[in-house]
């Protein structure tokens, strides 16, 4: 099988929960990557009276970047997989800092107030609908809200792809087939192949009536690998839009 998909990479990411951490070390500037894309959402005020949500949030880094980036913010974050939650859970946070065990679509009808902005890092290529996914980031953010995606989304470049296979080939899958997770790392590899290019997703935001998209690398070996992508949530301007 070469992509999985719903309970499948569920529980594939619920094996792999106990190496994550470790593989994603290997990875020069992964962390720091994930810092300047949520940093590039530019909240104000440290983050100060406002409620970001972690969307697929895996063991945390990624909650951890955001609230590096807005220290003083209330952040929720949720993930599909149980085994990934609970290595997140097992790590040290503020008690401004919660994990929910929910989908998107599951968080979206539990009576959560819109949140301010959204991150959502590695999602949308793993997701069978992204377009429905991006429906429902929609219904959580407030008019004007911040989003950010920091995502896998080739360049277009023949060197990028070539790159991004040779590393996945000569690293990333036998590093999960040591670890027996051959399975997940390989969807990892086809599944940044077959996913949007870098424009194609910034067009996708827009269809899905997201505003002021921006596309923007990130640095090192993944430059046109790996891309930030922030919009708005389109509607009329706020007082509290304005103050974003």
């Amino acid at each position: 099988m070469t992509h999985l998909r719903d309970r499948d990479l569920t529980r594939a990411f619920d094996h792999a929960s106990r190496t994550y951490d470790s593989l994603t070390s290997l990875n020069p500037g992964y962390r720091t990557d994930l810092l300047r894309s949520a940093r590039r959402l530019e909240l104000p005020d440290d983050g100060a009276g406002l409620h970001l949500l972690d969307l697929g949030c895996g063991t945390g880094a990624s909650t951890r970047a955001l609230l590096r980036a807005s220290p003083r913010a209330r952040i929720t974050a949720v993930d599909a997989s149980a085994g990934m939650l609970r290595r997140a859970l097992a790590k040290p946070w503020p008690a401004r800092v919660r994990f929910l065990h929910l989908n998107a679509e599951e968080l979206a009808t539990a009576g959560e107030d819109p949140f301010d902005a959204v991150f959502a890092a590695y999602l949308f290529r793993n997701v069978t609908d992204p377009d429905a996914a991006l429906k429902t980031v929609r219904t959580l953010l407030r008019p004007g809200g911040r989003f950010a995606a920091h995502e896998y989304s080739l360049s277009g470049s023949r060197v990028h792809r070539a790159l991004w296979t040779a590393v996945c080939h000569g690293l990333v899958i036998p590093a999960g087939t040591f670890t027996g997770d051959r399975a997940l790392y390989r969807h990892l590899w086809h599944s940044v192949i077959d996913f949007d290019l870098a424009p194609e997703f910034a067009a996708r935001l827009t269809r899905a009536g997201l505003t002021r998209v921006r596309v923007a690398p990130v640095a090192g070996w993944q430059t046109g690998i790996v891309h930030t992508f922030l919009a708005r949530n389109g509607g009329s301007t706020t007082t509290r839009e304005r103050a974003l």
